[in-house]
């Protein structure tokens, strides 16, 4: 669990970031899924976005993705969210 001021540090980061993962009308498939954990661990930040044509809103695929990855969510914003995950064995961001 990170506190609210990790959580604002992240968020100053994350304006930086591209978004680099986008979540359509398929949802969150086991695909995805594989593709954010692969994106997550390097960067230890993701910054992803929700499509309209997705069934889902930014705030339930944030959840969602949180759960199956182990993520933290840094923050929701319209259709984009933020995630964070530490890399235990190489550390990018200290917090």
């Amino acid at each position: 669990m990170i506190t609210s001021k990790q959580r604002a540090k992240l968020r100053s980061m994350a304006n930086e970031l591209p978004t680099t993962i986008q979540i359509g009308k398929n949802g969150i498939t086991d695909e995805v899924v594989a593709q954010i954990r692969e994106a997550i661990l390097p960067n230890e930040l993701i910054k992803l976005r929700v499509l309209e044509t997705a069934m889902l809103t930014a705030r339930e695929a944030a959840q969602s993705i949180a759960e199956a990855t182990g993520a933290e969510i840094v923050q929701v914003i319209g259709t984009r969210f933020v995630l964070y995950q530490p890399n235990p064995e190489a550390p990018v961001i200290e917090l």
